[in-house]
């Protein structure tokens, strides 16, 4: 891939990125690298889409099953695998493309992060008992006196901030403004974007995708991991889970974990367009709506604007 631009197909979950990515890697002889934070764990795969083996069969996947759920996977361990992921399909002769929904894995691998101070485990752990008794509200509340530059992300950003600042005496914010004078340019990557979005169509594919979860049996996937995988396990925050666990302990009825499942779907991919809209350089940006007739030709286009 000497000389071509890093293709990265990205967008709000349920939109439909996996099949178009799967129709280009086909058509082009090419890989794809999975930049979705819940796929990376072992065992969990009917909830996050995993790809199935007949897709893995199809295409070269990378990025899939590399994770125990208890392990903490973080944004600069997949960049750092990626760019070795990367490499092998090169060394198979097969292009590359990254493709995903999870936008820090995507920036990690395009602009360099910063080198995060290490924090005590032991301290760290108890650290986040306490906080996971706090509202959104209550955080964001304290992250204003401790990091005022983060108080406004989400929650996981701001959990994150508190624990820095309390832990190291460092602020997430201020090792951001000094990572971004310290890098070289030439570190970043060059790259094309496909944001895949069917626009008002999503609410009706993402109900339409929990109903087949649902359908495939998510449920005793759930009951399985229960009996094994500890329930603080970081792969339990992958979207759904935790309500499928409510209702596999009984404390949830069907009707409602599939409501309660298909708003937080929502509320999520609804995190991820702002994300893709604001971080992403407008002018490497192609949408795609693959509802569209001509979907099949803007995504040849773009996949061969990159060379």
């Amino acid at each position: 891939m000497a000389g071509d631009k890093l293709r990265i197909i990205c967008g709000p979950t349920g939109a439909g990125k996996s099949a178009v990515a799967m129709e280009l890697c086909e058509t082009c002889n090419a890989a794809l690298v999975s930049a979705d934070s819940r796929q990376v764990y072992c065992g969990f795969d009917i909830g996050t889409a995993k790809p199935t083996a007949e897709d893995c069969d199809r295409v070269t996947h990378y990025g899939i099953d590399v994770a125990e759920p208890e392990e903490r996977y973080s944004a600069a361990r997949w960049a750092r695998e990626a760019d070795e992921w990367i490499e092998c399909a090169c060394e198979i002769d097969k292009d590359p493309v990254i493709v995903g929904g999870t936008g820090l894995y995507i920036t990690a691998l395009v602009r360099p992060l910063f080198s995060a101070p290490q924090l005590d485990t032991n301290q760290r752990g108890q650290l986040e008992r306490e906080l996971q008794a706090k509202s959104l509200d209550d955080l964001r509340r304290w992250c204003e006196e401790l990091d005022p530059g983060r108080a406004h992300l989400g929650r996981t950003q701001v959990v994150r901030a508190i624990e820095t600042a309390l832990l190291s005496g460092s602020r997430i914010s201020e090792l951001h403004a000094q990572q971004r004078t310290l890098t070289v340019e030439a570190d970043e990557k060059s790259a094309v974007y496909l944001i895949v979005d069917p626009g008002a169509g999503l609410d009706s594919r993402i109900e339409t995708r929990v109903e087949a979860m649902l359908n495939a049996g998510w449920a005793d996937e759930v009951r399985e991991l229960i009996d094994r995988i500890a329930p603080d396990a970081p792969a339990w925050k992958a979207s759904g889970y935790s309500v499928m666990r409510d209702y596999v302990e009984g404390r949830l009825d069907l009707s409602s974990v599939r409501e309660r499942i298909i708003i937080e779907t929502r509320q999520y991919a609804k995190r991820q367009r702002t994300w893709f809209r604001h971080q992403l350089p407008s002018d490497a940006v192609t949408v795609l709506d693959p509802g569209d007739s001509r979907a099949g030709a803007v995504a040849k286009e773009w996949w061969e604007r990159a060379q």
